[in-house]
């Protein structure tokens, strides 16, 4: 069987494994204070070029943005997304469930469009009723989006100016960000990111770690997001694992080696499903692509391959999600295309 389902189906790359076995028996600080987390936030930091910010690692993607959007809301506040935000709809209302309302916008090829924000706000700002209704308190972003899709800085810069005009900050939900950064066409580099985002994650699940996310805090140090997260109930003791991760996955940019081996195995596997004649229902650069399938092929198909059904596309045929990784070989793509 093959595994294009999703890019978190292995455990871990080796040298993050090599570190975690090699380290095994030191002993070292808990809650986020040992060695190995202070210098993977020293690196982050100089990779984003930030002066005077923070970094803190969560063990889980939907924890992730759960805390963070709870700590930048105000008790009456929600937060923006898109209709087809990971927070709108695959996260079981971990949003709600902190007291906030997730706002969503229509999106257009999985992107919050910056004229629908500014508009949504001028409207509710209009709106002298607006004490009726959820007070916007952040912007949440995903780069790529649930659809593999970029924003370009030109967008990203113009959101920004938006949510400035409100002082309304901005969360970008970076899971797979090191898929998007590896790809020819993506123009955002941490630093436009850390230049126009107040607080962003760096996804280690999806790209190469066992598990854990890296929270930066862009514009200043924040000294008691620590509690925060530990009234969540998502401070690991053992928090070791997260700090040797991405110490490891950033040294000697072993983050965008994996991630480029991922965007280059979908390169492959795009181009052999377009020879085959195959169109997609979103133009994805990253490691995700949706093909269109005819139901009866997918029967044939999921008898060898492992794939996320996404959505019904027509009476004879279903959009697909295959998924390349920093684990996917070529060998593997090239098998795939034989189902096809």
């Amino acid at each position: 069987m093959l595994h294009f389902e999703s890019d978190y189906a292995k455990g871990a790359c080796k040298e993050v494994l090599e570190a975690i076995v090699k380290t095994n028996d030191e002993y070292l600080d808990s809650y986020g204070f040992d060695k190995y987390t202070m210098s993977a936030k020293e690196k982050i930091l100089k990779k984003c070029n930030i002066k005077n910010g923070d970094v803190y690692l969560i063990s889980a993607g939907t924890q992730t943005n759960a805390v963070s959007i709870d700590y930048l809301l105000k008790t009456y506040e929600g937060v923006i997304s898109t209709d087809c935000g990971h927070i709108a709809t695959h996260e079981a209302g971990a949003i709600e469930y902190t007291g906030h309302k997730v706002i969503t916008i229509k999106n257009k090829e999985g992107k919050l469009v910056p004229n629908d924000l500014r508009k949504y706000l001028l409207d509710f700002y209009n709106d002298k009723s607006n004490y009726h209704y959820v007070k916007p308190g952040t912007v949440y972003l995903t780069h790529p989006t649930e659809y593999g899709t970029l924003y370009t800085k030109e967008e990203i810069k113009e959101i920004y100016d938006i949510c400035s005009n409100y002082d309304i900050p901005i969360f970008l939900d970076g899971a797979r960000l090191g898929y998007a950064l590896a790809c020819e066409e993506n123009d955002l580099s941490l630093e436009d990111i850390a230049k126009y985002c107040s607080c962003f994650y760096i996804g280690g699940a999806k790209v190469g770690a066992l598990f854990g996310e890296a929270v930066v805090f862009t514009k200043k140090e924040e000294k008691y997001f620590r509690q925060f997260i530990k009234g969540h109930g998502a401070l690991l003791a053992k928090s070791r694992l997260l700090g040797i991760s991405f110490d490891t996955l950033f040294t000697d940019d072993l983050y965008m080696k994996i991630s480029t081996q991922a965007i280059e195995m979908a390169k492959i596997l795009r181009e052999g499903l377009i020879s085959k004649g195959y169109n997609f229902a979103f133009q994805s650069p990253t490691n995700q692509l949706f093909p269109i399938v005819k139901d009866e092929k997918l029967k044939e198909i999921s008898k060898y391959v492992k794939y996320t059904y996404w959505e019904k596309y027509d009476k004879e045929h279903s959009v697909i999600r295959l998924v390349t990784s920093w684990y996917t070989k070529q060998q593997d793509v090239e098998k795939l295309l034989t189902f096809f």
